[in-house]
């Protein structure tokens, strides 16, 4: 089981060198451990896993629980449709 921090599929999220603070380097190493725990306890179904990845549009962090064989997305946080309202007020 393995936890994807990003769609690494998506051509509009460029890979650049970041400098991160030891401790935030630590804290991130900490929550993906953690991420891989739940999905290996299989803490949300037999057939989902939970994922992180950043929203290309509004640059957000999103959480989603979704099903290991169809790729489809079960849930999410924030929403669909709070992250175009967020992306339709940055455009006005």
């Amino acid at each position: 089981m393995e936890v994807t921090a990003i769609d690494r599929t998506d051509p509009a999220l460029a890979v650049t060198a970041v400098n991160v603070p030891p401790d935030a380097a630590s804290q991130n190493r900490q929550v993906v451990q953690a991420v891989k725990a739940l999905n290996a306890a299989e803490m949300f179904g037999q057939d989902n896993e939970l994922e992180f990845q950043l929203d290309s549009a509004t640059k957000r962090l999103v959480v989603r629980i979704v099903n290991r064989s169809t790729r489809e997305v079960v849930s999410q946080v924030p929403p669909e449709y709070l992250l175009r309202m967020a992306e339709d007020l940055k455009s006005t």
